[in-house]
């Protein structure tokens, strides 16, 4: 997920045709790759409604978060939709009884104080007359994303790689009418940009995140999602030159290690549950 940054640098074309393209090409793709495999026989099927819904979301999620940025600092933008892990934790906490205990929670919190250091506990303004826009757009984000993750971890008759191309594919078809409002001129270097843009977090990365929801509490996955800002600043630090302070290395530090804690607790709960049962 977090190489989406670097290659849109690299695509220099409006966000609306990024997302696009991520979408449609990862469907492609993966169409391509089921075919090519023993899951062709998945491809033809009656998709849920769930799925369908989760499809927007996921569109929402990409078009809400832009349009956050166009109206608000970067800042407000990105620390809003990575409190989304958090509400999916404690909405799962209501809703599917993935009891939180003290651990989990303090993982949590650590990685969310991960996040603001990394952010160097600066939630700017962004000085626009349209701020309050801004921050709409920004709380739209963060309940498409918390809905995305919810709706995945629900239980769903079709497999991750049915659930992943209709969400694809959905998404895609969401956000067509926007992109057909502006048709800049693609080069062919941009073109190639855009296949990756397709293929790695389009593809690969959307089909991950569904098939670990499938497999992983919301608090787990949520915790982990944190791990995506750091290869962000970790790209922007090695391919950009764009400095690290010593607080954003130091939040680096403790949201990997928050999330190899939740990984940790989750596994041992599996044991105990596993001994339990036996």
């Amino acid at each position: 997920m977090g190489t989406i940054g670097t290659l849109a640098r690299f695509a220099a074309l409006p966000a609306e045709h990024i997302t696009f393209y991520r979408l449609f090409l990862g469907a492609l793709c993966l169409l391509v790759y089921m075919l090519a495999s023993s899951k062709r026989s998945q491809i033809l099927h009656r998709p849920g409604k769930r799925t369908l819904v989760n499809g927007a979301m996921l569109a929402g999620f990409m078009f809400f978060y832009i349009q956050a940025m166009n109206y608000t600092s970067m800042a407000n933008a990105v620390m809003m939709v990575y409190l989304a892990p958090l509400v999916s934790a404690v909405f799962a906490h209501f809703i599917f009884k993935e009891r939180l205990a003290f651990a989990n929670v303090l993982a949590i919190a650590l990685a969310l104080l991960g996040f603001a250091m990394m952010m160097q506990f600066s939630l700017a303004a962004s000085g626009s007359e349209n701020e309050a826009l801004g921050l709409f757009y920004g709380v739209l984000s963060l309940l498409t994303y918390s809905g995305f993750m919810l709706i995945n971890r629900k239980p769903d008759k079709s497999t991750p790689y049915q659930s992943t191309l209709v969400q694809l594919l959905t998404g895609a078809l969401c956000l067509l009418p926007l992109m057909l409002v502006s048709t800049p001129e693609i080069s062919a270097a941009q073109a190639l940009w855009l296949l990756a843009i397709g293929i790695i977090p389009g593809f690969i990365a959307i089909l991950c995140a569904v098939k670990a929801l499938r497999n992983l509490p919301a608090v787990t996955f949520g915790t982990l999602a944190y791990v995506e800002p750091v290869a962000v600043v970790c790209f922007a630090w090695s391919l950009f030159a764009e400095t690290l302070t010593l607080l954003q290395l130091s939040s680096c530090t403790l949201i990997i290690l928050a999330g190899i804690s939740q990984g940790i607790l989750t596994q041992r709960a599996s044991t105990k549950a596993a001994k339990a049962l036996a």
